[in-house]
């Protein structure tokens, strides 16, 4: 079971297609043959038996029932920023500002923002929207309702497309579609941050420049605005209890609303939960199963709910076709603590990992997997490229990396040989359930580990200072292990006038563990293709012509996930320096050391 791609779900009986068992009658949680579509990012569900998976940086694969897996690319130079979904559409923002969707491409007209209708829908292809382009627009986020949608555009011009139910885009009572709109009158004065909205929805809200304004508009019939009042509201209106609070995600299902604020608390309006006691909640209200627990993700579904604490604590509420375990809700339908399945309370990493998703008959958990080490580490352990050691008995001797292998356990190879292959021998099946903890903190099987651990005579379970990023992190401070050095140029003038100094002179040494070059840049890894093995050299030339200072930071980054700049250090040069890195060194993980630089060039 893979780390970075475990997905389980639970629902309607008919999403037994992305199940293991064919005639598997959920609402257990159960494993999705998902298992191994490698680094979700994101799973986003529209209506129907359909969704579509987000691969970093620019793959996708959709799900469809009864139909064949789909598989999408981006062009290579787009960078998937977010995607959002209707009933039946979904659109996919790209870095770059531009927005494709995917729908049927003969639905498509050059001057309409696509949004199409569900007997058109057959998801073929993936159509770039021209609309933007054509007017010199940058987006900077969309959002998806039932039927329609916002986008903005240019930091605080405000389109808004699709069907305009109940008021929804804001446009009034003209009609019951509206085509684009550019920046609405109520927002001039108050640019529009964010947007928020429910695929199974028919409302919007929307954050702005001052942090304690809230704007609504659309469906309202159960309160579901929070705006005092159970009227439709065709334009965008202050929700005005929330002044003072910075509001962190809103997101609405067909009766009801939640909103979670910077602090975790959560709040919600709109029709009582399924008990029928009481009446409409029209507005924003704390609830109080959760008014002491840190909120810090949410997702809907037409009448389901789903939390996620700051502890990794799952609650639910709402009733759908199954969309929990029916075991461990109770009748009330209040928010009750859902059990996670077991290989999630197993996982000891980052609390950061665990992602939920609701859609009108599913309910998704998974990883969306930040730690980038691991997925380095994964590719490298599969190829096993230039190991340096072996471990095992004689007859399954595996390859390893030495460095590595001391790094995670503070144990010598040795002692780890002397201890797992004496007298208590342990099998190949066991000897690799370790390795991959050790590859990429991957818990195949907790017993056996245990097993193992207990031999080395290591603690267990692995604390959470004891994860992958932390230990990979420490030995970026441990020169003496460092088994590789690369040399570089010396960024001096005053060389070039002398040519009588020595040439070794010249250069500057930069100590590194092989195994991490290795893992981390493709330019590296051809470089020892190219060395001959023979010689059984300790140094690489790199002959960039970027300065000293850059790949020292770039050499830090592939240890800790960061870069971090000195106080004196110009960070403008260092980020020109470094903005070729990713085509320049052939980085693995592009997305995250492209998002490290833009947090520098936003502090510039």
């Amino acid at each position: 079971m893979s780390k970075s791609s475990s997905l389980y779900l639970t629902g309607k009986k008919d999403l037994k297609f992305v199940t293991q068992e064919k005639n598997n009658n959920l609402p257990k949680w159960t494993e999705s043959n998902l298992k191994k579509t490698q680094t979700i990012k994101k799973i986003v569900i529209a209506a129907g038996y359909h969704f579509l998976v987000w691969k970093k940086p620019n793959k996708l694969e959709f799900y469809q029932k009864d139909k064949k897996k789909r598989k999408y690319q981006l062009p290579k130079n787009e960078t998937i920023k977010d995607i959002v979904s209707s009933h039946v559409t979904y659109l996919i923002l790209t870095e770059s500002g531009k927005v494709w969707s995917l729908a049927d491409s003969n639905n498509f007209k050059k001057k309409e923002v696509p949004l199409v209708d569900q007997d058109q829908s057959t998801f073929e292809e993936i159509q770039y929207v021209t609309f933007f382009e054509e007017k010199k627009l940058f987006v900077n986020s969309v959002a998806m309702g039932f039927a329609s949608g916002y986008h903005l555009c240019n930091g605080d011009q405000l389109y808004a497309s699709g069907s305009n139910f109940h008021g929804c885009l804001g446009l009034g009572e003209n009609g019951q579609s509206g085509g684009v709109q550019e920046l609405m009158p109520v927002f001039v004065q108050d640019k529009v941050t964010k947007i928020f909205a429910g695929s199974m929805a028919m409302n919007f809200f929307f954050t702005t420049s001052q942090p304690d304004l809230l704007y609504a508009c659309g469906r309202n019939g159960y309160g579901q605005l929070g705006i005092g009042s159970p009227v439709d509201q065709i334009t965008p209106t202050v929700v005005k209890n929330f002044k003072g609070s910075e509001i962190l995600t809103v997101s609405s299902g067909y009766y009801r609303s939640i909103l979670i604020t910077n602090e975790g608390q959560t709040f919600i309006c709109g029709k009582k939960i399924r008990n029928g006691i009481g009446i409409n909640k029209y507005i924003f209200t704390l609830i109080p199963q959760l008014k002491d627990k840190k909120v810090v993700q949410l997702a809907t579904g037409f009448s389901q709910t789903l939390v996620l604490t700051d502890q990794n604590e799952l609650y639910g509420w709402g009733f759908y076709d199954g969309c929990y375990p029916t075991d461990e809700i109770n009748h009330n339908q209040l928010p009750t603590k859902i059990s996670l399945p077991g290989f999630f309370t197993n996982y000891l990493g980052s609390k950061d990992l665990i992602r939920i998703a609701c859609g009108p008959e599913s309910t998704f958990i998974y990883l969306d997997f930040k730690n980038t080490l691991s997925q380095d580490l994964r590719k490298l352990y599969k190829s096993q490229k230039f190991c340096d050691c072996e471990i095992g008995t004689l007859r399954n001797q595996i390859p390893v990396h030495k460095s590595l292998i001391e790094c995670r356990t503070k144990l010598t190879i040795d002692q780890i040989q002397n201890k797992l292959f004496g007298e208590k021998s342990i099998n190949k099946e066991q000897t690799l359930n370790f390795l991959k903890w050790i590859y990429y903190d991957e818990i195949l099987d907790l017993e056996k580990l245990e097993q193992t651990f207990n031999l080395l005579e290591l603690t267990f379970p692995p604390s959470v200072n004891n994860t992958l990023e932390k230990d990979i992190a420490q030995l970026y401070q441990d020169d003496d292990s460092k088994d590789f050095k690369i040399l570089v140029k010396k960024d001096d003038k005053e060389e070039k006038d002398n040519e009588d100094e020595d040439k070794e002179g010249n250069y500057e040494e930069i100590p590194v563990h092989k195994f991490i070059l290795l893992a981390r840049s493709g330019l590296f890894m051809a470089m020892f293709d190219y060395v001959n093995e023979k010689d059984n050299t300790n140094q690489v030339q790199d002959y960039t012509n970027k300065s000293i200072e850059s790949l020292k930071i770039l050499i830090k980054y592939f240890y800790t996930n960061s870069i971090e700049l000195k106080t004196d250090q110009d960070p403008k040069l260092i980020v020109d320096e470094l903005s070729d890195a990713v085509e320049y060194y052939q980085l693995n993980n592009q997305c995250n050391f492209e998002n490290e630089l833009n947090k520098i060039k936003k502090a510039i």
